[in-house]
This record gives C-alpha cells, sequence and structure tokens, in this order.
C-alpha cells in the first residue's frame, strides 16, 4: 500500500500569530511537525499544505516539501485535500497531521496506518488519547460505542456526568487517516449543520455517513493552540530525545 502524509498549514491563527513559523528550541513549529513525521516508518512520501509564501519560504529554507494551497480553505482537511489533488498521484490511504504538534510521536503515525490497514472497511480512522482531566474547549473530545465507532465529537466533555461520574475522557489526536475516496467526498461537500455549531469539521464526514473508527493510543503529544501551550512545548522540547535526532538547521 501506498501511503502519502499531508500537514495542513496556515499562517493567519487567530490566537497565535503566524503560529506555523513561532519558534520552539530554534526552530518552527510546522518544520517539528513535518522532521518528527519523516520518521514515521509508514509514510510513502510527506508534503507540508500551507496557505502563504512565507510559510513556504522557510519550507525551502528547511528542504521540506511543500505545496501552496488556497487561502480560501475553513479547515485543514479541505487543504490537504486540495494538496492530494494538485499531486496527482493515487495513494491507498491519505494521513492528515496537523501541523501544530510539535511534540507528535511518529509511532502514532504508524499506529494509525497499521490500524486502517487491518479495518479497511473503515473511511477514516482517528486516534484518541486518554485523559483523566476535565478540560476547556480547544480540546476535542470524541464518543465511541464499544465497536470503536466514533458516535459524536464536541467540545463538551463527553459523556455528561449526569448519574454516575466518568474516569476518563478520550481527546482528539490530530492524526487522521482517510481513504482517498472519503477526502474527495468531504472536499465536495457543503459545510454541514453540526459542524457550523461545533466548529468540529470532521463533524462533517459523521453527518455524511462516513465510517469513522477509532484507536486509543498512549503518549503526551498535544497541539499548541493558545500561548500556555507555547510555553509548555518549549519546556518540553528541551527534554525530547526525539529532538535530537532531528534539530540540525
Amino acid at each position: 500500500m501506498k501511503i502519502l502524509g499531508l500537514i495542513p498549514s496556515r499562517l493567519g491563527s487567530t490566537r497565535l500569530k503566524q503560529k506555523p513559523l513561532l519558534q520552539i528550541g530554534g526552530m518552527p513549529i510546522v518544520i517539528h511537525t513535518y522532521r518528527r513525521a519523516k520518521l514515521s516508518k509508514s509514510l510513502d512520501d510527506l508534503y507540508i499544505c500551507c496557505d502563504d509564501k512565507k510559510i513556504r519560504d522557510i519550507c525551502d529554507s528547511y528542504g521540506a516539501k511543500c505545496i501552496l494551497t488556497s487561502k480560501k480553505h475553513k479547515n485543514g482537511t479541505e487543504r490537504i485535500a486540495e494538496a492530494y489533488g494538485k499531486l496527482g498521484k493515487k495513494f491507498n490511504l491519505v494521513v492528515d497531521i496537523q501541523g501544530d504538534e510539535p511534540l507528535l510521536q511518529p509511532n502514532h503515525i504508524d499506529q494509525v496506518v497499521n490500524f486502517h490497514k487491518k479495518n479497511p472497511r473503515a473511511d477514516i480512522i482517528l486516534p484518541t488519547l486518554k485523559s483523566f482531566k476535565k478540560s476547556g474547549k480547544n480540546v476535542v473530545k470524541v464518543l465511541t460505542n464499544a465497536a470503536k465507532n466514533v458516535l459524536y465529537l464536541s467540545r463538551e466533555n463527553l459523556p455528561f456526568e449526569f448519574k454516575k461520574k466518568n474516569n476518563f475522557f478520550l481527546k482528539h489526536l490530530s492524526i487522521i487517516s482517510f481513504k482517498p475516496s472519503a477526502l474527495i467526498k468531504f472536499y465536495k461537500s457543503k459545510e454541514t449543520f453540526l459542524e457550523k455549531v461545533e466548529g468540529i469539521e470532521l463533524l462533517r464526514a459523521l453527518e455524511l455517513d462516513l465510517k469513522i473508527k477509532t484507536l486509543t493510543l498512549k503518549g503526551n503529544s498535544f497541539s499548541v493552540d493558545i500561548k500556555k501551550d507555547l510555553y509548555k512545548a518549549k519546556k518540553y522540547i528541551l527534554k525530547d530525545k526525539l529532538f535530537r535526532k532531528y534539530s540540525y538547521k
């Protein structure tokens, strides 16, 4: 099977200005993600999909493959779908790797890809991490059934603790494996009601009746969404063993 990795990256972040270019350990966030994804054993090719020449220039300076895409996309899934079309090559799976996870674990990519290979009927694989404390609206929570099918995604802590206290929540991990047909269907469809209300793009996939399965991984990866996350990443990268493997210019 041929596996493609695509990293969506947008310059116009509202919470952290020019987030992809912010430095952690002397390196832009998006380059951390790219170089860590390159350590995966599953990807046959990898590109950063950006909306601005500033990001493309940074990619060029670090030798990272890059595709310039439209500024009009509502989310990263639409952005990687455009990039996939521009490549004009056929792949069996397309892995969406969010560009704001500078502490991404490469083995998570491998586990997601292997799980999708074993579950070929699934249109999308969305991994989760267990969280033993409640979190705010920046973290997307995932609700599943016993068969590991995704039922719903929300910025609220799910399930709601009405009759019994919940010991943990499943939070969205930003490595998503798509069948190309599912990615194209998503891209050709309009923004859906639940997607607009919650501000979660994969709710569009659920509303389109695409089958999303999940697996729970172990680790402490997180997205850099606000200043608190940025300070946390700067602290963690100093102790990160993988950083030594790719911290060359």
